[in-house]
Parts: C-alpha cells; structure tokens; sequence
C-alpha cells in the first residue's frame, strides 16, 4: 500500500485532554508524511452506550449502530491504521477504550458489518504512558490491544511507552521523544 493511502485514526482514551499519551501520540504522527490522513477521535467526546453482550441471548438481537456507536464503526472502518493512545491506567486500558473493545464484540456478532473481514488489513498502533518507570508495567495493556489485533487477523504496527504522572512530563521522556519520531516508520514513509 501506498503511503498516500494510509488513513490513521488516532483514538485517544484519556479522560484529561492533552495529557502524557495524546502528547505522545501527536509527537509521533508529526512524523508522518503530510499526505498521510490523520482522524483524531477523543472517546470521552463521543460516548458509548454499556456494551450489552447478546450472543447467547435467545430472541434478542443487536440494533444497527447509531449514534456514537455509527460515528466510530465508520471511522474504524474508515481507517488503514488505528491508534491506540490510551494512557496506563490500573495496568490496562482506559474505561472508555476498553469500552471501544468491547463494541468490537457485538461488531463481530452482526454479521452485515462483516467486521473481522474488514479488520484484517489494518495494522494496529499502540501509545501509553505510565507513571512507572519500567515499561514491563504497560505489558497487560500492550497485551490486550496486540492479541486483539492478532483475534482478528490484523497487522501489530508495534507499541510507544513514554514515561510521566503529571501534565507535561513526557516532554523530559527523551527516549519515548527520540522513538517517536521514528515509530510509524513501517507505515510506509
């Protein structure tokens, strides 16, 4: 594929704007080519109804996404390459980026959506920071978005930790800063 044809959506799952990891993220897509479509999705912003898991459900079934629902199926689908910008919280993911994840589920049960076959091609990205200062603290998350991505057949574009508590402390994460600039660089550049 094309560089010029790379769409990214970046979905970020903090609940602070502009914090460590959307910090993070938007240094590393400054990396990207200008031609390089970039979406940025803040998922507080567009909330999802609590997943209902309905597979085993007799008589029930699952309503064609509206609402916020729609807005992120079509940019995920939408997308060759997703984001994960989600910072460490509690060694996982976000509640609202977990809660993305499990829409995926209730996507892959509506079989118009043909979700896993429209997933395979992407590549999935992962950025987090942490308060630790190890990396092997984000290894439940960078595992639960990696073996996601491998469930459904998709590309693992790799991870970026960076490193800070408070607002701004990434800008000192130099190693985090300095692997950035070169993190999407499989992507095609």
């Amino acid at each position: 594929m094309d560089h010029t044809d790379r769409r990214f959506l970046f979905l970020l799952g903090s609940s602070r704007t502009g914090g460590n990891t959307e910090a993070l993220a938007r240094h590393a897509a400054d990396q990207l080519p200008p031609q390089v479509g970039r979406r940025w999705l803040r998922l507080a912003d567009v909330p999802l109804p609590a997943f209902d898991d309905l597979r085993h459900v007799d008589g029930r079934t699952r309503d064609v996404p509206a609402g916020n629902e729609k807005l992120l199926l079509d940019a995920t689908f939408e997308a060759t390459d997703l984001v994960i910008a989600s910072p460490l919280y509690w060694y996982s993911v976000s509640a609202s980026t977990k809660l993305y994840l499990d829409h995926w589920g209730g996507w892959l049960n509506t079989r118009e959506l043909r979700f896993r076959e429209r997933m395979r091609d992407k590549t999935m990205w992962a950025v987090t920071t942490t308060s630790h200062d190890t990396d092997a603290f984000a290894d439940p998350l960078l595992g639960t978005l990696r073996l996601s991505a491998e469930y459904l057949g998709m590309r693992w574009g790799g991870s970026l930790v960076g490193h800070g508590n408070r607002p701004g402390d990434i800008r000192r994460d130099t190693a985090a800063l300095t692997s950035a600039k070169t993190f999407f660089a499989a992507a095609g550049h």
